[in-house]
């Protein structure tokens, strides 16, 4: 599978991006998803995942009530729709693809994206 994020970008803290996440070569339904993002000198940290059908989603709570995951499976496409941007947010995003259940830890994913810059200015 592979896995290619779009969508990232400047913005002023309290604007909003929605980052993209075109995948191809299997069937990209069947596949639960995540993203996750790591800024610099910091570790890859989880922020959403959405299983295979869309109607399964979970968000850390740091980002909950900011950040929503979903998923187009006829476009093979998975979002992260990200309001009220803080500078703190600024990360690279990447996405990443499993067999399987929803998952938190980046171990459990077998597909990754390059990742694409977010940077939130003050």
């Amino acid at each position: 599978v592979q896995l290619v994020e779009s969508g990232g970008g400047l913005v002023q803290a309290g604007g909003s991006l929605r980052l993209s996440c075109a995948a191809s070569g299997r069937q990209f339904s069947g596949l639960a998803m995540g993203w996750f993002r790591q800024a610099p000198g910091k570790e890859r940290q989880f922020l959403a995942t959405i299983d295979w059908s869309g109607g399964r989603t979970y968000v850390v709570a740091s980002v909950k009530g900011r950040f929503t995951i979903s998923r187009d499976n006829a476009k093979n496409t998975v979002y992260l729709q990200m309001n009220g941007l803080k500078p703190e947010d600024t990360a690279v995003y990447y996405c990443a693809g499993r067999s399987g259940w929803v998952a938190s830890d980046k171990a459990a994913y077998d597909y990754w994206g390059q990742g694409t810059q977010v940077t939130v200015s003050s």
